[in-house]
């Protein structure tokens, strides 16, 4: 099991995960709050990988500085659903329902939670319907999809054929999704990101470029999102 060790540049805090797996050192920032992760080859000192750090700690900087404040699902919030803003409202009504740039929520439940389920199951009828469209242009069927609230990325597919995607697609525009079904659906044809993957996502959504770049300019926006009372 790899182990956890910590290392400090000034105020930053970056957990150090030594992977036996591992042939380079690499940094990540967690799209959720922030968090700072280096995984080191096993054999490599961990002042090696402070000085990784430090020769880094402009980028890291910047990238921190960048990221949105958490935003918090409570009454009177604007969340993001299908890249429209709704304001989140606690009303007597049985189950979510959305309209006129409102989104009610039942009285009483914990809204949080609530809204997080219903998200959930509009992100995967909304999947489960672009993944079979792309799939049927490929003649592939995909052995599995699931839902995830994911970290590092927004879709993955294993050799298996097995497709997991984030929840919280549901919060971006559609074609935002569409592409993220069109990216891992190609991986069922291609499991690389060579021009020949490429050209099949062009192939199954033309254009793709325009979502996959609001996917990196906003995408921290949706993670900042936290949905527990």
């Amino acid at each position: 099991m790899a182990r956890s060790e910590l290392i400090r540049i000034d105020d930053i805090a970056v957990t150090v995960r030594r992977n036996a797996r591992a042939r380079r050192m690499t940094l990540r920032v967690s799209r959720q709050g922030g968090a700072v992760a280096l995984t080191l080859p096993r054999q490599m000192s961990l002042e090696a990988g402070r000085r990784f750090v430090e020769s880094k700690s402009d980028w890291l900087r910047r990238t921190l500085a960048a990221m949105p404040e958490p935003a918090v699902v409570v009454e009177g919030a604007h969340l993001p659903v299908a890249g429209q803003a709704l304001r989140l409202c606690a009303l007597p009504v049985r189950r979510v329902q959305m309209g006129d740039g409102v989104l009610a929520v039942p009285q009483g439940k914990p809204m949080g939670p609530v809204v997080q389920a219903w998200l959930k199951a509009r992100a995967h009828a909304a999947l489960r319907e672009a993944v079979d469209r792309h799939a049927a242009r490929l003649e592939k069927r995909p052995s599995a999809l699931t839902l995830r609230d994911t970290r590092s990325r927004w879709g993955s597919c294993t050799a298996d054929g097995r497709l997991m995607f984030s929840w919280r697609l549901a919060m971006a525009p559609y074609d935002v999704l569409d592409y993220v079904a069109a990216h891992e659906v190609a991986h069922l044809a291609h499991m690389d990101h060579s021009p020949r993957f490429w050209a099949q996502v062009g192939a199954l959504m033309p254009g793709y470029e325009v979502p996959r770049g609001w996917l990196k300019q906003h995408g921290a926006e949706l993670q900042a999102w936290r949905f527990k009372d």
